[in-house]
């Protein structure tokens, strides 16, 4: 199993971490967060239509860059660690992943392609967003593909072009494509913590749908991974912007003649909050090497993903605490990766759920 990342790996995050930098500046990332909409769609159509970010881990066949989960992974870092305002995560991973793992061959010809040069902006609409035993609960389609239901939660469905919906039939779950303002369709924008981040209630009144593929529980298991593991990343990217940030004002900032950085007792903060930050990386980075490779712990996805959270929330917290009352004014930044956290926490399911998640993987391999 790959160990190290490869000289094409490190070189697509130079040029991630350059264009990122140069889109996603934190003056940008408060100007989008406060529009309905969410994003810029030049920028969009730069990073996703021009770079290819959207189709990194799409086969060639399909329009894609050929890549895996490691590749990314890496992207999902650098989105993190600049708070890109888009619906990159909804599209490129959720559906995208969505489409790879359960879509009939002719819809995936038909539909990736789109998704992979950020021509069409799709989301995945689940009806649980905590675990994927409960998928399916609250949207039910009939036999000719006519979906009902409530998805409480969508990530980027207010500026979805389409939209893929797991629904219950006739004794299984299906995959479902619904077109953007279809008939019976409603999506309601919700207040949440985390502006960067839009979120929806999806409800389905006999809306139109198209049935594209089988969702059966190990491939449903196998989409929640990839999603959780490209989380994760996206996560530790942040956690990584809070460190060096927090290190460097700890650096900046003199009380009584000397940096604060200077004091025992916040390098013994910063020194712990590092270890954190890499043991959860290193768990990160080996669940999409698993992925990839198809060895390793089942349960890796659902370790990096509750790790990744709890180093996260560290970051966020030690971020604000460290800066004394500066840290919590609107003016600085830090709450904004401290929502980002927070939001990420709880999306696909808490690090408690995962935790419990692969403790029952590991007691079923047993």
């Amino acid at each position: 199993m790959q160990t190290e990342f490869s000289k094409e790996q490190n070189l697509l995050r130079d040029v991630v971490s350059r264009a990122l930098r140069d889109k996603s500046p934190a003056t940008a990332v408060r100007e989008l967060m406060a529009t309905d909409r969410g994003y810029d769609p030049a920028v969009w159509q730069e990073l996703c239509g021009d770079a290819g970010l959207a189709g990194v881990h799409v086969p060639e066949v399909h329009g894609g860059a050929g890549g895996g989960a490691v590749e990314l992974g890496i992207v999902a870092e650098e989105m993190g660690r600049t708070l890109f305002c888009g619906p990159w995560f909804a599209s490129a991973v959720m559906a995208g992943t969505a489409l790879l793992e359960a879509a009939n061959e002719s819809d995936r010809e038909e539909l990736l392609p789109g998704v992979a040069d950020g021509s069409t902006i799709a989301t995945l609409v689940l009806d649980d967003l905590d675990d994927p035993a409960g998928v399916g609960g609250s949207i039910t389609a009939t036999a000719n593909g006519t979906l009902t239901g409530v998805a409480s939660m969508a990530v980027d469905a207010h500026v979805a072009d389409l939209l893929l919906v797991v629904a219950s039939g006739t004794g299984v779950l299906g995959l479902h494509a619904v077109e953007g303002g279809a008939s019976g369709l409603a999506i309601e924008p919700l207040q949440v913590v985390d502006p960067t981040r839009k979120l929806s209630r999806v409800a389905f009144t006999g809306v139109p749908g198209r049935h594209i593929g089988e969702v059966t529980g190990d491939t449903l298991n196998r989409i929640w991974d990839r999603i959780c593991s490209a989380l994760a990343h996206e996560m530790m990217g942040g956690a990584q912007h809070l460190f060096e940030t927090t290190v460097s004002y700890t650096k900046e900032r003199f009380q009584f003649g000397r940096p604060i950085g200077s004091f025992q007792a916040l390098k013994h903060r910063c020194a712990d909050l590092l270890l954190e930050i890499e043991i959860a990386r290193a768990l990160t980075h080996h669940s999409a090497r698993c992925l990839d490779s198809g060895e390793g712990e089942p349960c890796a996805a659902s370790m990096a993903k509750a790790a990744a959270a709890d180093a996260y929330m560290s970051a966020a917290r030690a971020g604000i605490q460290l800066r004394g009352g500066i840290g919590f004014t609107w003016e600085n930044d830090t709450h904004l990766w401290f929502k980002r956290s927070k939001g990420s926490e709880v999306l696909f399911g808490t690090p408690a759920i995962h935790r419990e998640r692969m403790m029952t993987m590991l007691e079923g391999a047993a």
